[in-house]
């Protein structure tokens, strides 16, 4: 057996903060999402972040509740629920409530979390300290999902004969996700058969990761022990900024003010602890590069199509909602996208 090759399109969103009423921007979401769900897309999924305009999204779970009961056929996730961050026997009755308020719709994203900031909001001082948390709240996660009770004893938990009312809508628990830029990472997550997303790599830096994916996931897809078992055929996406207009020239003019509003929000916490250079967020660079998708639907397509067949993903993650776009624009978008896009690449891996 082989990975599907059909191309599927789901979004992926921070839910950044904007000069407007905080309740007009939840609301966006929403209408966004209705029309991503009538429109055909595969899933959302939507960023954890603390202490930063990136994201308002500071609990995936309340939102992906919301969009539960705003949506019927979207696949809906946390990309990723920081482990670190939670007492893991609480996560395992948010994401048993949500399987349920979603009727299995529910994917669910897991990793340490990457901005030492925020972890540190939390008491974890360390990656080493993240890392380890992390792998020990899975093992939590994994014995509630499964057994429907919890006797752990760990460095970091400890639970001794917990019941466990709530228990999974999907069998035996919802798809996980484990998306990474580090590729030593990507035998242990093929192994596993994880979904993963190399996000906004170019796609000569995504080609090696996908490669290496289908080679590991090859090698150990019969295990019978791996963790994402019971999903057949993984995903394998990588992440663009995306924009359509009816023309190339008006779709740069009007997301240049919105990509420039991100790249401040995504630096906002990020340039205490990096050195990224300063014209790297530009629109025109990443255009360049290929992480920015901005144009006519005519344009769209070949890029996609290119990053299709230049990297070997199977799935498309856009981010359309950005900056300080607004919301009419947003949504022409997304109506574009859907309309003139995706029916000419949903099989161009077929």
């Amino acid at each position: 057996m082989e990975l599907d090759t059909a191309l599927r399109f789901g979004i992926f969103d921070w839910v950044e903060h904007r000069d407007v009423p905080l309740d007009s921007v939840f609301e966006g979401r929403l209408a966004m999402l209705e029309l991503a769900d009538e429109a055909g897309f595969y899933a959302y999924h939507v960023a954890e972040h603390q202490g930063t305009p990136l994201s308002l999204d500071s609990s995936p779970a309340v939102l992906l509740a919301a969009a539960s009961q705003r949506t019927r056929r979207l696949r809906l996730g946390a990309l990723v629920f920081c482990l670190p961050w939670y007492d893991p026997l609480r996560l395992d009755n948010e994401i048993c409530m949500l399987d349920h308020l979603s009727k299995g719709r529910l994917d669910v994203g897991i990793g340490r979390g990457v901005s030492p900031i925020e972890s540190a909001y939390y008491g974890v001082t360390s990656s080493d300290q993240a890392r380890e948390m992390a792998a020990e709240a899975l093992q939590v996660l994994m014995q509630a999902f499964r057994d429907g009770h919890l006797d752990f004893q760990g460095k970091y938990y400890r639970y001794e004969g917990v019941e466990l009312w709530n228990r999974p809508y999907q069998t035996p628990y919802p798809p996980l996700w484990y998306p990474t830029s580090n590729i030593e990472s990507i035998p242990y997550v093929a192994s596993q058969g994880f979904n993963t997303s190399h996000n906004f790599a170019p796609n000569e830096a995504a080609k090696p990761f996908v490669e290496l994916y289908r080679r590991e996931w090859l090698a150990h897809k019969d295990d019978p022990d791996r963790l994402n078992a019971h999903v057949a055929s993984p995903l394998i996406s990588n992440t663009r900024h995306i924009y359509v207009a009816p023309t190339d020239d008006e779709a740069i003019a009007e997301a240049r003010e919105a990509f420039d509003v991100w790249s401040q929000h995504i630096s906002y916490l990020s340039g205490r602890f990096s050195s990224r250079p300063h014209d790297s967020l530009a629109l025109e660079r990443r255009m360049a590069n290929g992480t920015a998708l901005v144009g006519s639907p005519a344009t769209i397509r070949d890029k996609i199509r290119e990053m299709v067949e230049e990297t070997g993903i199977n799935y498309f993650l856009g981010v359309f909602n950005f900056g300080n776009l607004e919301q009419d624009k947003v949504m022409r978008s997304v109506e574009l996208f859907a309309a003139e896009v995706m029916p000419a690449l949903e099989t161009v891996r077929d």
